[in-house]
Formats: structure tokens, sequence, C-alpha cells
């Protein structure tokens, strides 16, 4: 693969920076209850060094009935300050299933201005597999300034996707399993209907992974979203279940020079519950 700094880059990118001063690695390992994991027990166990844990539901809206939405700016800069994470920072996410949530984190980092992060292809699996170290150290932090410019146009809400799906003049990407997205299966959340948002495509986020957790090549990419029926030539919205793996979606979109991608922070959770939604069956 090619490393991006901005993107995507490689265990073995990594390996040979991990003693530099202003390299800041975060584990954003957030798991599904049905998966049975603890994402922070685990980071206290092992993680790669001078990583520092990221949890997503913490640093989230506390003011939000749904899981963890963007927290207020305010927020994030204290809690990246209390990190250790500010300005100059070249930023690695990783997380503990290989590519999932650490998306989220990316792309978050993204909505605050800070485009110098990057996710850690495969993640902690292929680190593990490849023999680096690792450590149940925690790191040294001393503060550092952090400024904040949010891009409001990388997200988006209730009100502006149902105008995006009624008007049609946005692709609406949604990278639930097939069988989710088509309402043939039950949502993992109680009380959500079953199907997608009308008009919207169905990308499921496995199938821009290799078998290893690492992401496809940029070729391939283009490939699975055009075979999707998904035109790459208009502005496009992430969706899922929670705004997690959304992000994947987003951080396959830049790896193929797609710049103009929002994602729907409320995703399925939000638009699944209001029943004065319309909600669509089948396939796309």
């Amino acid at each position: 693969m090619t490393d991006d700094p901005r993107t995507l880059v490689s265990t073995d990118w990594l390996a040979a920076r991990l003693k530099m001063p202003d390299l800041r690695l975060l584990d954003a390992s957030w798991y599904l209850p049905a998966d049975q994991r603890d994402g922070r027990s685990e980071y206290a166990e092992r993680h790669i060094p001078g990583a520092r844990f990221f949890d997503i539901d913490e640093i989230s809206d506390k003011r939000s009935a749904l899981p963890h939405m963007v927290p207020p700016v305010e927020m994030f800069m204290s809690r990246m300050r209390a990190m250790g994470i500010g300005d100059g920072h070249q930023v690695v996410v990783y997380d503990g299933a290989g590519l999932f949530s650490a998306a989220r984190v990316w792309w978050l980092f993204r909505l605050m201005g800070k485009t110098d992060v990057a996710v850690l292809d495969g993640g902690l699996p292929k680190w593990l597999a490849e023999g680096h170290e690792i450590t149940d150290n925690d790191p040294l932090i001393r503060d550092r300034h952090m400024t904040v410019s949010r891009q409001n146009r990388l997200v988006r809400d209730v009100t502006e996707v149902a105008a995006a799906a009624k008007l049609g003049d946005h692709e609406i990407v949604d990278a639930r399993a097939a069988e989710r997205f088509r309402g043939d299966a039950p949502e993992p959340r109680e009380g959500l209907r079953a199907g997608h948002i009308p008009g919207s495509k169905n990308v499921p986020y496995k199938t821009l992974l290799n078998a290893d957790g690492t992401m496809k090549a940029p070729e391939m990419l283009e490939m699975i979203f055009r075979s999707a029926g998904v035109d790459l030539s208009k502005p496009i919205i992430t969706t899922c279940g929670s705004g997690v793996t959304a992000a994947i979606l987003s951080v396959a979109l830049e790896r193929i020079g797609h710049r103009d991608n929002a994602l729907y922070d409320g995703s399925w959770t939000e638009w699944g519950q209001y029943k004065d939604l319309i909600i669509a069956t089948g396939e796309a």
C-alpha cells in the first residue's frame, strides 16, 4: 500500500517512526455489545508503546440521547490536551479489531480541523502478528496546546440527510451489512425499525477490507463503490448504525480522491427510531 499520513499508514511505516517525538498514538478500540470485548481493559493489558486510550463513548456529546455523538469543541480540546495531543503532532489511530472504530476517531480529528492524522492499516491484530513491540505501561504525558477549527462540511444532521434523500442531490452510502440494509435482519439496538434511508446505496464496510483487516487498494475501492451504484461525481453522505463504520467509508473515499463527503452522525440509530421518517426495505 501507499502510506499517507493523512489517511492510512502501514505497520512498517509506524514501526520505523515509533520513537519520533511528535508522533502521537491513540488506541480507539470500541466494540458492539455482542462482541463481549472491552476496549479500555484490553488497552490496559497491552497496547503499542506510547499509545493513549481514546474512549469514543466518553469523549462525546453528553446532551444527546444518541450514542457517542460528536463532542463539543471545548470537550475535545480539553481531553486532547490532557492526553498530551496538540498542534504539530502526527496522530495515528488504531483499534483492536483491525480497521473498525479507529476510522471514527480519524474522522473526528478531521472534523475538528486536524489533518495530520492517519489510521493504522490492519490495526493492533496486524501489529501483533508481525511481532512488533507492545507494552502495558502508561505513556508519559505533557500538556500540549491544541487549536481547533471545526469543519462543519464534514458532518450532516437528520434534517440535512432527509433533504438530501428527497432531492437526490447527494449519494447516501450505508456501511451496514446487506441484510440490515435490506431490512431482513433485526437491528442490534432495541426499538429501531429495519431498513434503510430511501435512495441510499449499500457498501458494507467489510467489503472494503482484506482478510487481514487492511483496506483494499484504491482501484478496488473505487470499483466497489461504482458496482454498488454510487455516482462518485456527486457529494456523498456516509451512514451506518451509529456513526462508527460510516467513517470507514469516509477513509476509503479519501483514499480514492473523493473529497466532497460528509458523515451522518446520528445514522440509523437516529433515523430508525423516528416514525415520521420514511424508510425503505429490499435492495437499493
